[in-house]
């Protein structure tokens, strides 16, 4: 189920990336574009929590947390408009196979150490040639 659901988000960043480039493109701006998919993204959430009755008292954990968690908001809008300013220079899948490869390289190292609390993988060789196998499909696609 969960491979499923990796999937089905692995399938809508292209499209979110697609819409929201048209947004940037629309608004003249990807900084525009990018707060113009939060607001709609913070309503469909809080829409959600309404229909579903979510308990909103459980909020105020987030608020015993250190300063530098919510740092995460500000990458996502980072994010967020970096392929809003790319997706029309580079294409979908030049812009995707790099942010995947450059996720897949951080994503081991912050495996390997356990690095905000996730649960420490050793680097090893099946690891490197994964990683490695990942930025040759992206020199692929960037050749053709």
């Amino acid at each position: 189920m969960f491979f499923l659901l990796a999937i089905f988000a692995g399938v809508m960043l292209p499209i979110q990336a697609g819409l929201n480039s048209e947004i940037g493109k629309a608004v003249k701006s990807p900084v525009y574009g990018t707060l113009i998919s939060f607001l709609v993204g913070t309503l469909g959430l809080l829409l959600y929590m309404v229909l579903t009755r979510a308990n909103w008292a459980d909020i105020k954990g987030g608020f015993q947390l250190p300063w530098y968690y919510w740092i995460g908001g500000l990458l996502g809008a980072v994010y967020v408009a970096a392929i809003i300013i790319l997706t029309p220079r580079l294409g979908v899948a030049l812009t995707f196979g790099i942010t995947v490869a450059a996720q897949m390289i951080f994503g081991v190292l912050m495996d390997h150490y356990g690095w905000l609390g996730v649960p420490e993988h050793p680097i090893n060789w099946m690891r490197v040639i994964g990683v490695t196998m990942i930025i040759g499909g992206v020199a692929l696609v960037r050749a053709y």
